[in-house]
C-alpha cells in the first residue's frame, strides 16, 4: 500500500520537468535504480556518494541534463523520475556508447511501481530527446525485469551481453 494511504490512481500521477530544485529527489532516485535482485541485501545508502554513481545527479541543472519527475497530486509528493546527462571523458558511465548519447536513468518508488509511471515517463523523455540526439543509453543489469521495457521502447543491446547490459535507443534523423 502507499504509506498507508488510498492507492493514488493513474489520473492522480502528473509528470513536469526536473529542476535544480529536485536535487535531493535526485539523488533518492539514483539509489532507488541501483537494482537489487529479490532476497539480495540492499545497498548501503552512502553508496549514491561514491564518485562514479554519484555522476549520474551531482550538481543537477547542466546544459544537457534533462529530465522528468511523476508527481502524485493527491500527496502532493514525487514518486518517480527519469533523466538523460551527457557523461564522457573521465567522468563517463556505466552505460557509456560515445560522447553524443546521454545515459538514461529511471527509478520509480516501490509503492508506485507496476503502474506504467516508467513507462509514461521513458516515452516522454525519448520523445524529448530524438531530436537533440543520436541515442540514448543505459546499463541495466541482464536479471532486472526493467530489461524487457526497455526492449519494447526500442532499446538494443550495445556490445556483449554480462551481468550488466549496456543498451542503446537509436533515433531515426530525418
Amino acid at each position: 500500500m502507499n504509506g498507508g494511504g488510498a492507492i493514488s490512481r493513474p489520473d492522480d500521477i502528473s509528470v513536469r520537468r526536473l529542476t535544480q530544485a529536485d536535487q535531493d529527489f535526485l539523488r533518492e532516485m539514483l539509489y532507488q535504480a541501483l537494482y537489487v535482485p529479490q532476497g539480495a541485501a540492499a545497498f548501503p545508502r552512502e553508496i549514491v556518494h561514491q564518485p562514479e554513481i554519484s555522476r549520474y545527479v551531482e550538481d543537477w541543472g547542466r546544459r544537457d541534463d534533462a529530465g522528468f519527475v511523476a508527481m502524485d497530486e493527491r500527496k502532493q509528493q514525487p514518486v518517480a523520475a527519469v533523466w538523460i546527462r551527457l557523461l564522457t571523458g573521465e567522468g563517463r558511465g556505466y552505460g557509456y556508447v560515445d560522447d553524443a548519447a546521454p545515459e538514461l536513468s529511471i527509478a520509480v518508488l516501490p509503492d508506485y511501481r507496476g503502474r506504467g509511471i516508467g513507462t509514461r515517463l521513458l516515452e516522454r523523455v525519448l520523445a524529448e530527446s530524438q531530436s537533440a540526439y543520436p541515442a540514448i543509453s543505459l546499463s541495466v543489469s541482464a536479471d532486472n525485469p526493467a530489461v524487457h521495457l526497455y526492449r519494447r521502447l526500442g532499446f538494443e543491446l550495445a556490445g556483449e551481453p554480462g551481468p550488466s547490459l549496456t543498451m542503446i535507443k537509436r533515433f531515426v534523423i530525418t
